[in-house]
């Protein structure tokens, strides 16, 4: 059984339930064959009816190949999502990939700990995890 400084932080109501969770994963996200972050510090978000999430520090991202968007969703029991396009290097051909990551900046009190924190989809990103 987890000590209460292990167990992960739980929010949700009516069945649905977001447990952050902080990991020492070696986690590599690479877009078309480029690094785009590497992190042994990601927080693990497990969400009723998702895949697990790896939110990583923005220190361990390369912010140089994203552009912020206007885009913006709302999530119940995270709160107002802010989102990345990837343009790729200055200069690169690179196609862009709309939308591609996702912070919360202002986060639900709940989940504090995931604020600034950037999860990509990995339908775009390759995501390796490794212990």
């Amino acid at each position: 059984m987890p000590t209460p400084a292990s167990h992960p932080h739980t929010t949700g109501t009516g069945g649905h339930r977001v447990d952050v969770e902080h990991g020492s994963q070696h986690v590599t996200v690479t877009i078309d064959g480029r690094v785009v972050a590497e992190s042994t510090r990601p927080l693990l978000v497990h969400e009723t009816g998702l895949p697990v999430r790896y939110y990583l520090p923005p220190e361990d991202v390369d912010l140089t190949l994203f552009q912020p968007t206007d885009s913006h969703t709302t999530c119940p029991f995270k709160g107002e999502a802010a989102y990345w396009t990837y343009r790729g290097p200055a200069g690169d051909e690179a196609e862009p990939r709309p939308d591609v990551v996702w912070a919360y900046p202002r986060p639900i009190e709940k989940v504090a700990e995931i604020k600034d924190h950037l999860s990509f989809y990995d339908a775009v990103a390759k995501i390796d995890v490794s212990e």
